[in-house]
């Protein structure tokens, strides 16, 4: 009678875990980050507000294209056990098109949408309906070794020429074997495509004409800039490594004092000033991307965002979690905890914000100023064609450009066609 007592009283113990057991499981898939707690912290908040329900995260590949790639395999197959996700900015139309995410119109209202700064709003909008909620935003920037500059008596550069002449001549004057002139993303990936439209752009060139839908990379001013980055900045002023660089392999290269230039998103500034990961603290000074002569420099807006699934079982639960991790006190936690700029507008005045990451105010205009990806659902093949055309054309010295773009012009316009069939009545 006693054992039998013993096997009660074990079983009794063991009862509030069964029932913890029956919690509500909410699955999402989030980005990667080189500060992880963050998320962590996050989630345990959540869960601690939320009693009852358990998350259980699944952190995504750095690449955006491996995270797309990760993500529609799962909403391709109506995987229910995916209730939210994390989006890049490029993907609410290609999601909503396809019928993979839910239209957040009943949750996120018109009132609370216009609290969020309106280009990242607009790219979660497709036909009339919003179908993810903006956690932080980005945009292209130039970061510069000043005392460099200071020391060679250069001001930071307004063109792309420029910049590339005040690399070689710093380079040639320091004779550090280990120094580069630049350093950016020209791994064949999303970002990739990213750091070409700018200088494309910058050119007064484009991708695509979003009007009459064909294909612009093959015309004169678009290959102009292809060549330019192909002969100044990979053959000049960079290392070959930097074809195989995404965002943390090129902003650790300059953060170790080893690039006079760098292109990245606005969190780098926080990386460069760390004193666990840099060696250039307070020499490093930050601006607008250049511009060829008689161009206009241009940023590609990026960001993301959060959606749910149209294939979850528990949207009002997933609407909960989206609302928490976009909500005012979050994103700020993400700025001071990441130097990622949020996408709320009274974020921007917030004092205690700006105290720590003062150059948040300033950058206000630059995200508004930012040019977006052309808005599409069929965005993912036609970068395909445009990383494999840029990755190629960069990779070989001789590349033949003008063969190589009229290769991915032709590509790219039998993608497109599918969108003017779409919209012939």
């Amino acid at each position: 009678m006693r054992d039998l007592f013993c096997i009660f009283a074990i079983l009794v113990c063991l009862l509030p875990q069964s029932v913890n057991a029956q919690a509500t499981l909410l699955r999402a898939v989030i980005s990667r980050t080189d500060t992880p707690q963050l998320w962590d912290d996050a989630i345990a908040d959540f869960e601690q507000q939320n009693p009852g329900i358990k998350v259980v995260k699944e952190i995504a590949p750095n690449s955006s294209t491996q995270f797309h790639d990760l993500l529609t395999q799962k909403l391709k197959n109506r995987d229910t056990r995916l209730d939210v996700f994390f989006m890049d900015v490029i993907w609410p139309s290609e999601f909503a098109s396809a019928g993979w995410t839910l239209p957040l119109d009943r949750f996120f209202s018109t009132a609370e949408q216009g609290k969020f700064l309106e280009a990242p709003i607009a790219a979660n909008r497709y036909r009339g309906e919003i179908f993810g909620v903006p956690l932080f935003i980005d945009a292209g920037l130039l970061y510069y070794r000043k005392d460099l500059l200071q020391k060679h008596r250069m001001a930071p550069p307004r063109h792309w020429p420029e910049l590339v002449e005040q690399a070689k001549t710093v380079l040639a004057a320091e004779r550090d074997p280990h120094l580069v002139g630049y350093s950016g993303q020209f791994k064949q990936y999303e970002g990739l495509v990213c750091n070409m439209m700018e200088f494309i752009l910058g050119n007064g060139g484009a991708l695509w004409d979003e009007e009459r839908l064909v294909s612009a990379v093959q015309q004169e001013r678009a290959k102009q800039a292809v060549r330019f980055v192909r002969d100044h900045i990979i053959n000049e002023i960079s290392s070959r490594g930097v074809l195989a660089y995404e965002e943390p392999e090129s902003v650790a290269l300059f953060a170790q004092g080893r690039a006079i230039f760098h292109r990245n998103w606005p969190y780098a500034w926080r990386v460069a000033n760390d004193p666990e990961q840099s060696r250039v603290i307070g020499k490093v000074g930050m601006m607008p991307l250049p511009a060829f002569p008689g161009g206009k420099g241009a940023s590609t807006l990026g960001g993301w965002q959060i959606g749910i699934s149209r294939f979850s079982k528990i949207p009002e639960v997933a609407w909960r979690f989206v609302a928490f991790m976009t909500s005012h006190q979050m994103q700020k936690r993400i700025a001071f905890s990441t130097g990622r700029a949020p996408t709320r507008k009274a974020l921007y005045t917030d004092p205690e914000l700006l105290a720590q990451v003062p150059w948040l105010e300033s950058m206000l205009e630059t995200f508004k100023q930012a040019v977006p990806r052309p808005r599409t659902p069929v965005y993912a093949p036609l970068s395909n064609i445009m990383q494999r055309y840029f990755s190629a054309a960069l990779a070989l010295p001789g590349s033949k450009i003008d063969q190589r773009s009229a290769l991915a012009a032709r590509d790219m316009d039998r993608v497109l066609d599918l969108l003017r069939e779409t919209a012939a009545p």
